[in-house]
Order: structure tokens, then C-alpha cells, then sequence
């Protein structure tokens, strides 16, 4: 026998094969008709269906090509380019999980929570019947779960078995993504599935008959779990011993009674009030490109087969009995490692790839030389000195008619680290917004505001009780073996809304200390140092970070403008909700690829525009020492590369230069007033 690896489209003729000059058997072709939906599930998605051949090996060389697995991939890339195949694949994050089977094909947009160890996993392996001794070989990639039918075990010594590993990463929904993010990708997603009631995870050669009669007949599925108990585990794949004994239903409330939990169990979600599901992504080739934190969109298999809860809970028990002094770490390893299936899918990944960003009004992958010859941001780039006059004056009255405050804040929305120069990330702009005024709904609305421009966004409110109570840092949990999250635990180019407003005199505690200690590493260098106990380990980030304040923020910020509202509302809420629906969805849209865009337009200063900035600071140091320094000359160049960008400008004019030291010069000038005004602003 040989594992044969073959695709077909939604009519059953065979488009590829890892076995050269293929042909179907007849009873192949019925085998396949009858039982496909297991595989693939949507009989309207007109694409592809993956099943694995068990066929005849006649001679030894016309085995399985080596380099079958690479087809296999190489094919379903170029497939999922055509006729916008990607939006025909369901996705866990817009899909309940309860409305998909076992072994569909799906997708999932998320970040990397956490990395779990290596895991091996039997490839191939062989299986013996008991009476006839008919030996089966049987394909184990993309599974959780190996077969075993009626009669048959497996040979855990056979030569013929090979072992091969695996990476798992848990991952969790992108942290903080907006709201309008979801709504356009289930609208632009063309899978449309419905719930089966009728359908019973696990189904192996079980007629619809017997479907109808295990609902009429529950006491039948108290036989499941004395089932469940010929089962083991298997290098990575738990294999069941006779599939109709174990048969269970899939909610999630009989998962966790099996599991007997004593407590929920925890998604370990970064932000609070996250929904959607975590996945332990099972991943085969090149793992070592993926870190913590990317932000990923997978393709592959979903494995969510009940009896995994079942295996694990029995393991748990087993270890529990060979040592009762030290199962207590394993137990609680094995229980995150290892969750319900109906709570934490498994996906076996096909397909990978890191996403620069997750607006899905633009294309997926923007690097400079794509962008160059995209037709569709050449078009927007054409327009985009209308888009940013609209942009102002929408950010204008956002700010309640303070057009120099708008300005700045579109510098910081398009602001990203473009390096790192030694430990200084450059690129970096960090706003503390002052002047705003307390006790009022106003930072919170133009927080609002803010979420309905990016992509991804989180407001901490810096009070006190959440500096001594949040958790912010990431630490490990040496006795479950994992990443416990944290509030800081981002993605990058998520905007950071830091509330200051809301903070009163108190008294901050240890935890509080290291908590603003944490967001003032995070503004200065871009890293968040996660707390491994024993040391720490510095992550790189690039977030973008907006204080809003009353006075001076307590923290650092690359850049303070002082707010000088123009009109103050009597309703605020009324105000801001009348300007978001002032806004056209389309007009809406521009401003969301504008913000997306600008940050991935390549910049450089030309020798001459260098030396001019040289000559000009000279000449400034020379009328006048105490006004500007080496500090101020960088805040100057950092303003006119982002003040260039935000024009569709790739290197700096002499106008836009002009226009910075304007725009500092305004800035300063409103902070020296304030200064005056009240004495302890500065």
C-alpha cells in the first residue's frame, strides 16, 4: 500500500496527483462522491477537494514522488490567487464555529498569542487487521486524530512508519481591531454557510439512518466515552480504536464537563472584551520566519474532533495516578496546551503568510515595488491632495475647530518606525494632546473618532485602580508552560489611546510603578520588555501612542500640542455622532486608505536637501543658540518627512520644509503662552 495525495475540483475529476499518470477506480470515483463532504463541506465553493488514496503499491519505484508535498502547496497558491478564490474559503473569524465541520477548508486572520513547543506526529504510519492482517498505510499530515477501523490497530514498529514534526502557535484574533475591519471583510467574504443541525462530528462510515437514530436515541452516546478509553496517544496524533463507539457531540458545554474543569477556561485574550476564537495553529514548513505578535492570515484544515477533548482528559487522569505529588504542573500544562477542541479549533496550516497590515481596502502585500505598479493606489495617489484637504477638516472638527491640533494628528496617525538605528527607533511620534478638558466625555469621543479611521486601536484609561490592577506586561506561566498575555501585547501599527484625563491624585503601588515604567519604554524605545520571571526579554514593537491630558503628561511624548478649542459643544456626544454622520461611507473609506497607505511610502533626503537642512541650521544656530538644538533639528526632520509623506511626497521640498518650521514654530509659540498662563504646564 501507498498514500497517494490527490485534488479534485467540486465535479470529481482529478486536476492533481503526487502519484504520475494517475487513474481513478470506478469505486474510487463512488468512494469519493459519497464521502467528500468530510473533506471540504461547501459544495458551493467551486474549487477544490482534498482527499488522500490508501492505493496498491505494484512495484517500488512508482511510489510517492518526494517532492509531492511542494506540489501540493505550490498548487493551492496559485489557485487561491484566481477569480478571487480567497473570498470562497469560510473564516473562523466571521464564521461561528458551530456552523463548520470537521476537515473543511478555512481561513483565519490572526496574531501569533504564543509559541508552544515542537510536536512530533507520525506522517505515515500502518495499521494491521486483526483478522485478516491486512496491513494499511495511512497518511498523517494535516490530521489530529489517526484512524483506526473496526479490527485494525496500529504497528507502532513498523519500518514503513516515518515521524516527522510540527510546530504549534496558539493564536487569538487580531487585538483591537475596529469594528468597520470586520464588517467589510464578511462582506467582502462570498462563503456563506448555515449550521447543520443534523450533523454529527466524527461520522465514519455511519449511514444517515444511523445519524437519525443516535437522536432518537441519546442512551447511545453513553457509550462514547467507555469507547473513547481504547484510544491513545500517538506522537503528535491520538488514534481511536472503533470510530461508531466514539462518536460525541460537539458543544461546548459537554466538553467541559468531560474536562471537569473547575474554572472557565481562559482564552488568554490581550485586550478585555475580545470575542472570536483561538486556534492552535499546527504549522509544517518554515516556522522560523514567524515570531510573537505577527499578524498572520492562514489557510488550511480545520480539526476540531471531539474525541481530542476526551484523549486529553484521560491522559490527565493517567499522569494523575502515576505520581500524585508532581502531576498538579502537568496536569495544568496538558489542560492549556491541549484545550477543548470546541472552544480552541486546531487549524493544520497549508498556507501562511504575514500580513503589513489588516485594512482590507487595500491590497494585502504593499511593498515598494508592487505599490509602484499597483494600478489601484497609483489611482489614489493621483487624488490624495483632496483626500487630506477633507481629512483636516474632518480631524478639524473633531478637535472642536483647532486646525494646527488636526494637522499634527495626522502626522501621528501615518507616523511608523522605519528603523532602528542602534537601540533609537527613528521614526517614532508619540503626541500628548494637552489642554483637553477633564471631567468630560470629549477624549472618549475622539477616541471614537480615531477607531473609525484605523485599522486596529485600544484606549487605556490612566487611572490609578487600572495602573495598580492592569496587567500589562506579558509574563510566562512556568506552570502551565505559556505566554500569559498582556494589555501591551500588540501588534504593530495598532494606535495606543492613553487617557490621561481620567487620572486623580493617589497613591500608585509596586505593580503601578512598573506598569507607567512599561508605557514609558514603550514610548522612548518602541519595546516592551515580557517578564520570563527569571529575566526579561526585550520585544520590539511600533505602536503608535496619542496621550490625551490636562496638563503636560506624566509620560514622555516625542511631540506636545497644546489643545485650543475654538467652540465647546453643550452636547458632546451629540456633536461627534453628527460629525461621523456628516461623513460619507466613501469619503470614510478614503481617509482609511490615506492613514493605511502613507505609512508604507518609501522616503529619502537627496544630497542637496540634506545639505540645505545643514546650511539652515547653522543659519538658525547662528541668530539665535538657545532657540533650537540638535534635539529640535531632529523633531524638525521628523515633522518634514511626515508633513512630506502626507502629500504623497517622497522626499522633502523645500516648501514642505518651510511648512514644518512653521508648524513647530506655531506649536511652540501656543506652548510658551500656556506657560505663561499657568506656570507648571512646562
Amino acid at each position: 500500500m501507498s498514500v497517494f495525495f490527490l485534488v479534485f475540483d467540486r465535479h470529481f475529476k482529478l486536476i492533481f496527483s503526487s502519484k504520475p499518470h494517475f487513474s481513478i477506480p470506478q469505486t474510487l470515483h463512488r468512494l469519493i462522491c459519497n464521502s467528500s463532504e468530510k473533506i471540504w463541506n461547501y459544495p458551493q465553493i467551486p474549487k477544490l477537494v482534498v482527499w488522500v488514496y490508501l492505493g496498491k503499491e505494484v512495484h517500488a519505484q512508482n511510489g510517492v514522488t518526494p517532492d509531492w508535498e511542494k506540489k501540493v502547496i505550490d498548487y493551492f497558491k496559485e489557485k487561491l490567487k484566481e477569480n478571487n478564490a480567497p473570498k470562497w474559503v469560510p473564516s473562523l473569524n466571521e464564521v461561528p464555529l458551530h456552523y463548520l465541520k470537521p476537515n473543511s477548508f478555512v481561513k483565519f486572520r490572526c496574531m501569533i498569542q504564543d509559541m508552544f513547543d515542537p510536536e512530533f506526529y507520525m506522517g505515515v504510519y500502518e495499521t494491521v487487521n486483526q483478522n485478516t492482517k491486512a496491513r494499511v498505510l495511512h497518511f498523517g499530515k494535516y490530521r489530529d486524530v489517526a484512524e483506526c477501523g473496526p479490527q485494525q490497530e496500529l504497528d507502532l514498529n513498523s519500518p514503513r512508519s516515518t515521524t516527522s514534526e510540527r510546530q504549534t502557535f496558539y493564536c487569538v484574533p487580531v487585538p483591537g481591531e475596529s469594528l468597520w475591519v470586520k464588517e467589510a471583510y464578511v462582506n467582502a467574504n462570498q462563503a456563506r454557510v448555515s449550521p447543520s443541525t443534523s450533523y454529527t462530528p466524527s461520522r465514519h462510515k455511519r449511514s444517515y439512518e444511523d445519524d437519525e437514530d443516535m437522536d432518537l436515541q441519546p442512551n447511545k452516546q453513553k457509550d462514547q466515552h467507555s469507547g473513547a478509553r481504547q484510544a491513545g496517544g500517538l506522537g503528535g496524533l491520538h488514534w481511536r480504536g472503533e470510530p461508531k463507539r466514539l462518536e460525541t457531540e460537539a458543544s461546548s458545554g459537554q466538553q467541559l464537563n468531560s474536562l471537569n474543569l473547575s474554572s472557565p477556561f481562559d482564552l488568554n485574550f490581550p485586550l478585555p472584551g475580545e470575542k472570536g476564537p483561538a486556534c492552535l495553529v499546527k504549522v509544517y514548513e518554515d516556522w522560523d520566519c514567524f515570531k510573537v505578535n505577527d499578524v498572520l492570515e492562514l489557510y488550511g484544515v480545520l480539526s476540531v474532533d471531539p474525541i481530542l477533548s476526551i484523549l486529553n482528559n484521560e491522559e490527565r487522569d493517567a499522569s494523575a495516578l502515576l505520581d500524585p505529588m508532581e502531576c498538579t504542573d502537568m496536569a495544568e500544562e496538558q489542560r492549556v496546551h491541549s484545550p477543548p477542541a470546541s472552544l480552541v479549533p486546531r487549524i493544520h496550516v497549508i498556507l501562511a503568510q504575514k500580513l503589513q497590515h489588516i485594512n482590507p481596502l487595500l491590497p494585502t502585500c504593499l511593498n515598494k515595488e508592487e505599490s509602484r505598479t499597483c494600478q489601484f493606489v497609483s489611482n489614489f495617489m493621483s487624488e490624495l491632495s483632496p483626500v487630506r484637504a477633507e481629512l483636516l477638516g474632518f480631524l478639524t472638527h473633531a478637535l472642536l475647530g483647532d486646525s494646527l491640533a488636526a494637522e499634527y494628528l495626522i502626522l501621528h496617525l501615518i507616523s511608523t518606525v522605519y528603523t532602528r538605528r542602534d537601540v533609537l527607533p527613528l521614526g517614532k511620534f508619540t503626541v500628548n494632546l494637552s489642554g483637553c478638558p477633564q471631567n468630560s466625555t470629549f477624549t472618549e469621543h475622539l477616541y471614537r473618532i480615531i477607531q473609525h479611521l484605523v485599522p486596529a486601536s485600544f484606549r487605556l484609561q490612566m487611572t490609578i485602580e487600572n495602573m495598580n490592577q492592569l496587567k500589562l506586561i506579558p509574563h510566562k506561566d512556568y506552570t502551565a508552560n505559556r505566554l500569559v498575555s498582556g494589555l501591551l501585547q500588540l501588534p504593530n501599527n495598532t494606535s495606543l489611546v492613553i487617557d490621561e484625563t481620567l487620572l486623580e491624585q493617589g497613591q500608585l503601588d509596586t505593580p503601578g510603578v512598573h506598569n507607567v515604567a512599561a508605557l514609558s519604554n514603550l514610548i522612548t524605545w518602541q519595546k516592551v520588555d515580557y517578564d520570563f520571571s527569571y529575566h526579561q526579554m526585550e520585544f520590539p514593537c511600533n505602536i503608535n501612542v496619542l496621550i490625551t491630558s490636562e496638563g503636560r503628561s506624566l509620560l514622555p511624548a516625542d511631540c506636545q500640542i497644546h489643545l485650543q478649542p475654538q467652540l465647546i459643544p453643550p452636547n458632546m456626544e451629540e456633536y461627534m455622532n453628527g460629525l461621523l454622520s456628516a461623513v460619507l461611507p466613501s469619503v470614510l473609506n478614503k481617509f482609511r486608505i490615506y492613514l493605511t497607505l502613507l505609512r508604507f511610502l518609501d522616503y529619502n533626503l537627496s544630497d542637496d536637501i540634506t545639505k540645505a537642512v545643514e546650511d539652515d541650521f547653522v543659519e538658525m544656530r547662528k541668530n539665535d543658540p538657545q532657540s533650537i538644538t540638535a534635539d529640535d533639528l531632529h523633531q524638525l526632520l521628523v515633522v518634514a518627512r511626515f508633513l512630506s509623506l502626507s502629500a504623497g511626497q517622497t522626499t522633502l521640498s523645500r516648501e514642505r520644509w518651510l511648512r514644518a518650521k512653521q508648524l513647530e514654530h506655531s506649536r511652540r509659540s501656543r506652548l510658551q503662552q500656556q506657560k505663561s498662563v499657568n506656570g507648571n504646564e512646562l
